[in-house]
């Protein structure tokens, strides 16, 4: 971009010297340099188009589970995560540099956050095992509770990344805790960008899901049910 800028301005200094007037022609060539010039700086001050440097994402359709069990109703609360992952933030972080450092793509976001897109997904998941529901309703039913603490595209090296969920699940009924775990999923990225972050985070969260699900099924509180 500067060195396009620099070629506007030495253009504009040229179309502005003083024209013979015998051919009206010189004077047409130097009016369509001097509105070829603006329209370079124009370009350059707009940036790039609003669609193009605000792209939203989203963890796409969800892949089935693999057993098809079914399971007795569950409370599945909505996921809750730290607040670096309650925005619409799409965090990254460079591992290969330094591994307590993080950062946010600028033009890339969720389209929620990835708290609430994981909420959706498991609730989605379960729901093809048998009835879920909230924490408001009044049935008596198994609770689940998921705490997000991961959900970023880590770079092992400046062009090789993959996407790493994690969580902590805990499964409860009349308020006493029955079993807890912690599930960590990654998955790799095919490109070292955004895009290629949020299918690697897709599958990340399927896979974590998937675990999640297997490890329910075996509960005693719910396979007894």
């Amino acid at each position: 971009m500067p060195h396009t800028i620099l070629q506007a301005m030495r253009l504009s200094k040229r179309a502005a010297r003083p024209l013979p007037r015998a051919r009206s022609g010189f004077i047409s060539l130097a009016g369509s340099a001097v509105l070829a010039v603006a329209a370079m700086l124009a370009g350059c001050a707009s940036g790039p188009p609003a669609a193009v440097s605000n792209i939203r994402y989203d963890l796409g359709a969800p892949a089935p589970l693999g057993n098809t069990m079914n399971m007795p109703p569950v409370k599945v609360l909505a996921v809750s995560a730290a607040k670096n992952l309650d925005t619409d933030a799409f965090v990254y972080r460079l591992k290969y540099a330094n591994a307590q450092r993080t950062g946010s793509y600028a033009d890339s976001h969720w389209t929620m956050s990835p708290a609430e897109l994981l909420t959706q997904r498991l609730r989605a998941a379960l729901a093809s095992r048998g009835p879920v529901l909230t924490g408001a309703d009044s049935v008596r039913a198994p609770m689940l509770q998921v705490d997000l603490t991961d959900f970023e595209q880590v770079f092992d090296a400046p062009e090789q990344s993959h996407g790493e969920v994690s969580a902590r699940v805990t499964l409860s009924q009349h308020g006493q805790v029955v079993s807890q775990r912690t599930f960590i999923a990654r998955a790799p990225s095919y490109t070292a960008d955004a895009a290629g972050g949020a299918r690697a985070l897709a599958a990340a969260s399927d896979d974590l899901i998937a675990q999640m699900a297997a490890w329910l099924g075996v509960q005693p509180l719910v396979a007894s049910q």
